[in-house]
C-alpha cells in the first residue's frame, strides 16, 4: 500500500506540472505543500522559495484579509475568479486571477487548492487599451474631424439588390436610439456595417467604440466595459469603462454571444435603464449609449446552445440584420474583384487589367467560406506574384488550386488553354509529390525525377507551400 501510494503521489505531481495555470496548495497551517513550475513562473520565484515556508512569508504584501488562500482555509468554501494583486519577496508585482478550493479527504479538511491564471499582461493591455480609446475620443473630440468612424455605409460595396436595400433601411433606421444586432458569417462586413450605421445617425460626431467579447477573459471584459472603482480589490484604481468612454456615441459589441452568461444579465440591465456600476463600486453611474451587437452565428443557434440569454436577445433584437455571405450575392464577386485588383494596382505599382475566364469560373465557384474578407486576401495574393497584365490561373492561391485539384471546379466547360492545362497538370503531380515525402523537398524531387533547384523553382512560380 505504501508504494501504491507513492506512485500515485508521483503520478498526480506529473499530472499537475503539466497543467498549464499555477498551482499552489497550503495545508491547515498555510504552509506550502505542493507549488508548480508555472505558479513559480507567475510569481518570479523558484519552487524551493515556497515549498514547506508560510504563505504570508513568501508573500509579505498578502494578510489573511486579502490572501485567497488563507479565506478558504478559514471559512471552507470555494472561491471562483477572484482578482488578486499582490507583490513577491523579490518585489514583483504581480496580477492572477484565482479560484480556490477547500480540500478534503474522506471528509476531513486538510487544505485549501489554488489555480491562479496570469493576468498581468493581459490587464495591462487592456488597461492600455482604455486608455488608448480615451486618448484617441480626445484627439478626435478636439480635431474638427466631421466623425468618428472610418467608413460610412458608401463603402459597403454591391451590386445585389436585397443587400443595397438593406442599406438603405440600415440609414433609415440609424437615426433611432434602440439598440441593433448585426449577424452574418466572418468576413461579411458587419463592423464595416456597424461603422456606416453610426455614420448615418444622430451620434455622428459621439464616441464609437468597438470592443470584441472574445478576445478579453470574463473578468477583464467587466472592468474594461464598466471600469473599476478603488479598492474594489486588492491594488485596484479608479478607472473609467467603454461605457463611460461612449457616453452619446455608440458602442460596438462584436461576438456578443462570446460573453459570458453572467456579464449578459449586466449588459441587459444598462440597455434597460441606462445605469451600470463599476466593479465594486455601489454608486449607480449613467450612460447615454448605443449599443450595437454583432455575431457571427445565426441567433436561433446562440439561443439553442445557450450562448445567448433569450432576454438579452429581445432587447437587443429590435432592429436587426443578417448581412448576406458572398456565395448569396455571386453579382459581387467578380465585381468587388475588379474594385480589389483597382486597390492594389495603385498600392503595389501594378498594371493588372483583368482576370482570365477560367480564373473567372473559379472564383464563381468557389464557395468562399471567408466571404469578403477571403477574396480581398486571395486577390492581393494572386496580385503579388501576378508579372502579367492579367491573372491565371499559376497565380491562385493553395486554397483554391487545392479547391480545382478535388474537382470542385471547371467541371461544366472546358476554358482552360494547352498552357494553363500543362500548368494545372503540373501543380498536381507536385503537390501530389510534396503530400507522399511530407514536405521534404530532396524527397519530392527525386520522386519527381528534378533536380532540386527545378522544383524549388516551379513552387515558388506556382505559390505552392512545401508545407
Amino acid at each position: 500500500m505504501p508504494q501504491e501510494m507513492a506512485i500515485s503521489n508521483e503520478v498526480l505531481k506529473a499530472i499537475l506540472s503539466r497543467i498549464d495555470e499555477g498551482i499552489h496548495v497550503v495545508d491547515t497551517n498555510g504552509t506550502t505543500i505542493y507549488y508548480n513550475e508555472v505558479a513559480a513562473r507567475h510569481d518570479g520565484l523558484k519552487i524551493a522559495d515556497v515549498i514547506g515556508k508560510p504563505l504570508l512569508h513568501v508573500f509579505p504584501s498578502l494578510n489573511v484579509n486579502t490572501s485567497t488562500l488563507i479565506k478558504v482555509l478559514k471559512s471552507k468554501k470555494a472561491i471562483y475568479n477572484q482578482a488578486q494583486i499582490y507583490t513577491n519577496v523579490y518585489g514583483k508585482r504581480i496580477e492572477t486571477m484565482n479560484t480556490t478550493l477547500p480540500i478534503f479527504v474522506k471528509k476531513q479538511f486538510i487544505g485549501a487548492m489554488e489555480i491562479a491564471k496570469d493576468h498581468t499582461t493581459m490587464k495591462k493591455l487592456s488597461e492600455q487599451l482604455v486608455d488608448l480609446q480615451k486618448q484617441l475620443l480626445s484627439k478626435k473630440n478636439s480635431s474638427k474631424k466631421p466623425s468618428t468612424v472610418s467608413y460610412t455605409m458608401q463603402d459597403l460595396l454591391t451590386k445585389n439588390p436585397h443587400f443595397e436595400q438593406m442599406k438603405i433601411e440600415a440609414e433609415q433606421l440609424a437615426r433611432s436610439h434602440s439598440p441593433v444586432l448585426v449577424f452574418g458569417e466572418s468576413g461579411t462586413g458587419k463592423e464595416l456595417f456597424v461603422q456606416g450605421i453610426h455614420h448615418a445617425s444622430t451620434r455622428a460626431n459621439a464616441p464609437f467604440i468597438a470592443q470584441n467579447c472574445a478576445a478579453i477573459p470574463e473578468n477583464l471584459l467587466e472592468s474594461i466595459l464598466f471600469g473599476t472603482a478603488k479598492g474594489s480589490y486588492t491594488g485596484a484604481v479608479e478607472r473609467p469603462g467603454l461605457f463611460e468612454l461612449a457616453d452619446s456615441g455608440t458602442l460596438f459589441l462584436d461576438e456578443i454571444h462570446a460573453m459570458p452568461i453572467d456579464l449578459q444579465a449586466k449588459l441587459l440591465r444598462v440597455l434597460e435603464d441606462g445605469h451600470f456600476r463599476r466593479v465594486g463600486g455601489g454608486r449607480d453611474i449613467g450612460a447615454d449609449v448605443r449599443v450595437i451587437a454583432a455575431m457571427n452565428v445565426h441567433p436561433k443557434k446562440a439561443l439553442e446552445q445557450k450562448m445567448l440569454r433569450s432576454d438579452l436577445f429581445y432587447r437587443l433584437n429590435v432592429l436587426t440584420f443578417e448581412l448576406m455571405s458572398l456565395r448569396e450575392r455571386k453579382e459581387d464577386i467578380l465585381y468587388l474583384s475588379e474594385v480589389f485588383i483597382h486597390h492594389f494596382n495603385q498600392s503595389l505599382n501594378k498594371n493588372v487589367k483583368g482576370i482570365s475566364e477560367s480564373v473567372k469560373e473559379v472564383l464563381l465557384s468557389y464557395t468562399w467560406p471567408g466571404n469578403v474578407r477571403e477574396l480581398k486576401h486571395a486577390l492581393e495574393y494572386m496580385m503579388n506574384i501576378c508579372m502579367g497584365e492579367q491573372l491565371e490561373i499559376d497565380a491562385l492561391p493553395i486554397m483554391l488550386k487545392e479547391f480545382i485539384k478535388n474537382g470542385k471546379s471547371l467541371s461544366n466547360k472546358e476554358v482552360l488553354s494547352f498552357r494553363e492545362k500543362i500548368a494545372m497538370y503540373e501543380q498536381n503531380l507536385i503537390l501530389q509529390a510534396l503530400k507522399e515525402t511530407e514536405g521534404n523537398i530532396l524527397q519530392a524531387a527525386t520522386l519527381l525525377r528534378l533536380p532540386r533547384q527545378t522544383l524549388q523553382y516551379k513552387i515558388q512560380k506556382y505559390g505552392l507551400d512545401a508545407e
